[in-house]
């Protein structure tokens, strides 16, 4: 039996990999130093930014992150006191989690720097070329659900 070789530069789970870190290090370059937060804690002060309070578990799911991490990132995020967390009146083992005062300031602040890295990002795609990566991604997620 011929071992059968594997192209890294050629496989589609690898060049995905590739470019969401080389993304996900261009824009942390925006808040990691001039904010004091990290990747994870960006992805769930951005998902919390969005609405007004959300059970930890599901922002687990939205977030994509393992439940434990996520409890780590919502600890580090209370103890700056960026986070509120408060028990959910229908369900006492749930916490319902929100941005403080200063986790929505700090919102606005990030917000408009990374809407503009990513203007300067997409800067080097036609419209065309937009729709089309858009597409494909949607397409592969859907996909990858239908794999697992």
């Amino acid at each position: 039996m011929s071992l059968q070789l594997l192209s890294l530069d050629n496989f589609l789970p690898y060049k995905l990999v590739q470019t969401a870190e080389l993304v996900a290090d261009s824009l942390a370059s925006r808040y990691e130093g001039e904010f004091g937060i990290s990747r994870p804690e960006w992805r769930v002060i951005a998902s919390l930014g969005a609405r007004d309070g959300v059970i930890s578990r599901d922002l687990a799911k939205e977030t994509r992150l393992d439940k434990v991490k996520v409890s780590r990132i919502l600890s580090r995020l209370e103890a700056k006191r960026l986070v509120e967390r408060a028990v959910h009146e229908d369900d006492q083992r749930a916490a319902i989690v929100r941005l403080s005062e200063s986790g929505n300031a700090l919102y606005a602040q990030v917000v408009p720097k990374v809407l503009e890295w990513e203007r300067a990002m997409l800067d080097g795609l036609s419209n065309e070329q937009y729709q089309t990566l858009y597409q494909a991604l949607d397409a592969l997620q859907a996909r990858s659900y239908e794999l697992t």
